[in-house]
């Protein structure tokens, strides 16, 4: 039987600069980084988290401006959007209550839109 995810891919036209954001501003570890053919197989894992995120190369791939790449579990979404905020991230949403929650949405260095909402 299927038991959880074991990653999710975020796409990304330049791994460098996508490892750095992620690292340095949205806070996430390096689980591994080695070489794989011409590119490298990163995988970052939420501190705590089980489910790592993989910095995919995919040179030819444009963002969606539309729809999120990756969701995210947040404790305190105010909290976290000031704290990521302060580290230069850009929103593209600011924290907002919605029925169903509330959520705030930040581009990573690549243009892909990550959502982070309370659990």
């Amino acid at each position: 039987m299927l038991k959880r995810i074991k990653f999710t891919t975020v796409p990304v036209k330049n791994q460098d600069r996508a490892l750095a954001f992620y690292t340095e501003k949205v806070g996430l570890k390096v689980f591994t980084d080695q070489a794989m053919g011409k590119m490298r197989w990163i995988e970052l894992q939420i501190p705590g988290a089980e489910t790592m995120v993989v910095l995919h190369y995919k040179p030819d791939v444009a963002p969606r401006a539309d729809e999120p790449a990756l969701a995210l579990v947040a404790d305190d979404v105010q909290q976290t959007y000031e704290q990521l905020r302060a580290r230069g991230v850009e929103f593209t949403q600011p924290p907002k209550k919605e029925h169903w929650g509330e959520h705030a949405i930040f581009k990573d260095s690549e243009g892909n839109l990550i959502l982070f909402s309370k659990a």
